[in-house]
């Protein structure tokens, strides 16, 4: 999801961590928003974006932790309507080592799906699927299905592409525009 951004709350508020999403659907860049200036910071790294997104609350973001930069500069990147804005809820937590969390947007904007890749390739989209992985590679007996989230970042409506193709509440395709939503 290129243009997708990690946010750490569900409103534009201090101290948010969005993602932005690309036209495959994944994740392209990382941000969190700094809760004093509310500027908002690009995250080098998914692992540093899940540092800061798991602890939001009792260490909310602020400019100063990233190297060399402060609320004096500009901010590194804007929210608007040029890429299609996530965010994530606060406090999840980090994925454990060796595996990666992926999200792939619905071709209709509708949703994300979350789903975890482990050390050797293979995805995983389920609880019980972490646990029978878990259950069949001993090697990984420090690390919990609770350890891994599925919960879905929000899509910021006033982000998605003018025209996309949603789906109605009869589950039938309708082209939307931007002002009907």
């Amino acid at each position: 999801m290129k243009e997708m951004k990690g946010s750490q709350e569900i409103s534009k508020t201090p101290s948010s961590s969005k993602r932005t999403l690309s036209s495959q659907g994944s994740v392209d860049i990382y941000a969190a928003q700094c809760k004093n200036c509310l500027k908002w910071r690009v995250i080098d790294t998914q692992e540093e974006f899940e540092e800061v997104r798991s602890k939001a609350t009792e260490e909310p973001f602020v400019c100063s932790r990233k190297a060399n930069c402060s609320c004096d500069e500009p901010a590194d990147i804007e929210y608007d309507s040029t890429r299609t804005w996530v965010i994530d809820k606060p406090n999840l937590p980090k994925t454990p080592q060796g595996f990666r969390r992926s999200l792939v947007l619905r071709k209709d904007y509708s949703k994300l799906d979350a789903y975890y890749v482990t050390p050797s390739g293979k995805k995983l989209r389920t609880r019980n699927e972490i646990g029978a992985f878990l259950k069949d590679n001993p090697e990984f007996k420090g690390v919990s299905v609770t350890d891994f989230d599925f919960s879905s970042p929000k899509i910021m409506q006033d982000t998605i592409p003018e025209i996309i193709e949603q789906k109605d509440s009869a589950n039938k395709k309708a082209k939307i525009a931007k002002g009907d939503v």
